[in-house]
């Protein structure tokens, strides 16, 4: 399980709950879940990847590499800046690039957005990913920081950055809210800038393959609608138990329940056919198991959140093997998880829920990330549950009607019947850049591509 219940959609659910007693299973609610409610209303994607899309930006000091994954280079740096490390204290100077996207007007006016990026970070360099939004009452959010991030730590700490708000919105870890969204005040469109820092004096620089940000609008729901099975197909995807490496690495959040982002991140890698190399991996004490789970909690630890939980932290580690792409997004429900499914490729999902609402998962969770790998004839849902006592033990089938609440709702209630918050369809999705021409044709199909 991962920390969630103090950012996102769960900690703004809670304090709308908070706000009006805890009793939100309204009206509003139960029209969420009348059937025939459009999900693709309700979730906006938009990435840039192409040699177009980088073209369509605009760049000061940065080139763009082409070929057949296209990329977003420091040219000639614009200036130098100084940065001093939260996580750290150093205090170093980097030369620096900016790139900034087209104005993008999404299709759904929104109470949240989640960037997440594709980058090739090499020793020396790094990057800052903002957002800037337009809100439905014509003002304007700040430039907010939506990540510090690069691939190792010999540089800077990877971080998100807490206190930023300008009173109608706020950034939580990793996701922009709106502060009051029954206020109906919304986020209507939005540019994302890219800063690249290399060490001064030097030729390095990062190569940014993908940038961009799902937006949501997604309505209050203790329920959501039941889908009819349509897919049966289990894939064959590596099983890492989280809970073997309780106790590991304190400085990474001490293994156990808390590394169940990077585990679940760590078995599609492996999946899609990368893992860490021997060198990669010689950091980890020799007796430990399953290494490559230490070294994706490593890879993925948010030095501010103090946490391997980051939902694009993961999705960028994921990322880091060659010719992969990863985004952080919401899909609507149960058939477009199986439609991925149907193609070949493994989802990892956001879920939370007390012991007796997912039968056989033993455990309740504040907050907690599975990989969903496929289905059975009758629809249920084949995870592989890192929240298990072994690697034998992580195949699990749930239910597909509880399943499918636990992960699609937004509002539920804890055990002591307080109303809390859920995410709503977030997932990560993890694929290769030679994706399959059915691959490619569901991904486009979902806004991924």
């Amino acid at each position: 399980m991962t920390r969630s219940t103090s950012r996102r959609t769960v900690l703004t659910a809670a304090l709308a709950a908070a706000a009006t007693g805890g009793t939100m299973a309204s009206a509003a609610s139960a029209a969420a879940t009348a059937p025939g409610t459009a999900a693709a209303s309700q979730v906006d994607n938009r990435f840039w990847s192409t040699y177009t899309d980088w073209r369509c930006g605009s760049g000061a000091g940065t080139r763009v590499l082409a070929g057949r994954r296209p990329g977003l280079r420091i040219s000639a740096p614009t200036g130098r800046r100084g940065y001093t490390d939260p996580h750290t204290g150093t205090t170093g100077e980097w030369e620096y690039a900016t790139w900034t996207s087209p104005v993008h007007r999404s299709t759904v006016p929104a109470t949240e957005v989640i960037a997440s990026w594709n980058a090739d970070t090499p020793a020396g360099t790094w990057i800052q990913i903002e957002l800037l939004g337009s809100y439905t009452d014509g003002t304007d959010t700040p430039w907010y920081v939506m990540g510090r991030w690069a691939a190792g730590d010999g540089d800077i700490r990877r971080t998100s950055v807490d206190g930023q708000s300008d009173g109608k919105s706020s950034i939580w870890t990793d996701t922009f809210a709106v502060d009051d969204p029954a206020s109906g005040l919304r986020l209507v469109s939005y540019r994302l800038r890219l800063t690249l820092h290399r060490t001064p004096g030097t030729s390095l620089t990062p190569t940014v393959r993908r940038i961009g940000a799902m937006a949501s609008d997604i309505p209050d729901r203790f329920t959501v609608p039941a889908t009819a099975p349509a897919v049966a197909r289990e894939l064959v995807v590596p099983r890492y138990s989280q809970n073997i490496h309780a106790g590991e690495y304190p400085e990474y959040d001490n293994g156990g329940e808390a590394w169940c982002s990077p585990t679940s991140s760590q078995m599609i890698i492996e999946y899609w056919g990368r893992r860490p190399t021997a060198d990669d991996l010689a950091w980890v004490r020799p007796e430990i198991a399953d290494p490559q789970v230490c070294h994706a909690a490593r890879y993925t630890f948010d030095h501010q959140y103090e946490g391997c939980g980051n939902w694009p932290f993961n999705a960028a580690y994921a990322a880091t093997y060659k010719d992969m792409g990863a985004v952080v997004t919401r899909l609507g429900s149960l058939v477009d998880l199986e439609k991925l499914i149907g193609a070949g490729i493994p989802v990892i999902t956001s879920q939370s829920f007390i012991k007796e609402e997912l039968t056989g998962a033993g455990y309740g969770t504040a907050g907690h990330l599975m990989t969903v790998i496929g289905f059975t004839a009758a629809g249920d849902v084949i995870a592989n549950d890192p929240a298990s006592p072994s690697n034998e033990a992580v195949r699990r089938v749930y239910r597909r009607r509880e399943w499918e609440n636990i992960w699609l709702r937004t509002k539920r209630y804890d055990a002591t019947g307080r109303v809390r918050g859920g995410s709503g369809g977030v997932c990560y999705v993890y694929f290769p850049a030679s994706a399959t021409a059915a691959q490619t044709r569901v991904l486009k199909e979902l806004g991924i591509l």
